[in-house]
């Protein structure tokens, strides 16, 4: 009992001869996490005009205020005259901060990969990515994990260690994508007709671009039973980020090139397949269905 009120008297006679630093060192520690967490807005605010990725905004700002507060507490610390405290608890953090990261190892893994795709931005909200045979569009980017939705409509959340550490498809970063697909026609037919039919046939489709990034169409393959014609065209992401978009394009080129061959007398043969029976003694039979 006797301690504990020598304790308070003591106390008491600290802040009677020392109040005047002690509200100057209570006032400092109010200001500067004021301007720690003012300067942390204006860092993100500069930084999400310039940065096509929010989350290299956010998260440079959050180090930045994460600093500053850090700077004000242990100056604090020392004002107080607490020297040997705050080395103490910057060895305990030290320590800590090692035990912590081998016990949540895969977090810690996330949350670096993370960092490493907010500075790198291999991609941005609405790109379509392809990682791990997963394909999809993004929709949000967090310090621990990508969510990308599928074509199909899945909620895919990707944790960030997986896109850094496979190989990362981006289709639509530059505002362009190309598809292809493959018709074949007879050797009976003139493919140099046939390619400049085709060649016309996708220019007048809307939604295809022309110019620079105009249609391809050139024969890729003369295999048994038909010449085929690879035809590539390209379409513009930054005008829809849907992909059904894309897909009705895509849908409606295939459709009107076979139209087009058709109508213009053009065959489109199927598979040919030869059957040879080495021993002529034992008859081969063949059945054959016919649709009536």
């Amino acid at each position: 009992m006797d301690t504990t009120i020598q304790f308070f008297d003591h106390m008491v006679q600290y802040f009677q001869q020392n109040y005047i630093n002690l509200a100057f060192i209570l006032f400092f520690v109010v200001a500067g996490f004021a301007l720690s967490s003012f300067i942390q807005r204006r860092v993100r605010l500069r930084l999400v005009k310039k940065s096509p990725n929010h989350i290299t905004a956010t998260f440079t700002s959050q180090i930045i205020g994460f600093t500053l507060k850090a700077i004000v507490l242990f100056t604090t610390l020392y004002l107080l005259g607490l020297n040997s405290f705050t080395n103490k608890l910057l060895a305990g953090a030290g320590l800590l901060t090692f035990v912590i990261g081998f016990a949540l190892k895969d977090i810690g893994e996330n949350f670096l990969a993370g960092i490493i795709l907010a500075f790198k931005s291999p991609f941005r909200l609405n790109d379509l990515i392809e990682v791990d045979n997963i394909i999809g569009f993004v929709k949000d980017i967090s310090i621990r994990e990508t969510l990308i939705k599928t074509p199909d409509g899945k909620d895919v959340f990707l944790p960030n260690s997986i896109i850094l550490k496979n190989p990362l498809y981006n289709y639509t970063i530059d505002g362009f994508l190309r598809y292809e697909f493959i018709v074949g026609i007879a050797y009976e037919n003139n493919p140099m007709a046939a390619m400049k039919l085709i060649f016309d046939t996708v220019n007048n489709v809307e939604g295809v671009l022309k110019g620079d990034r105009q249609p391809i169409i050139s024969i890729t393959e003369l295999a048994s039973s038909n010449i085929n014609i690879k035809i590539q065209f390209w379409v513009d992401t930054f005008e829809s980020t849907k992909r059904s978009i894309h897909n009705t394009i895509r849908t409606q080129v295939m459709n009107d090139v076979i139209a087009a061959l058709i109508s213009n007398g053009f065959s489109l043969p199927a598979s040919i397949i030869e059957l040879k029976n080495y021993e002529a003694s034992v008859p081969l039979n063949v059945k054959l269905n016919r649709d009536e």
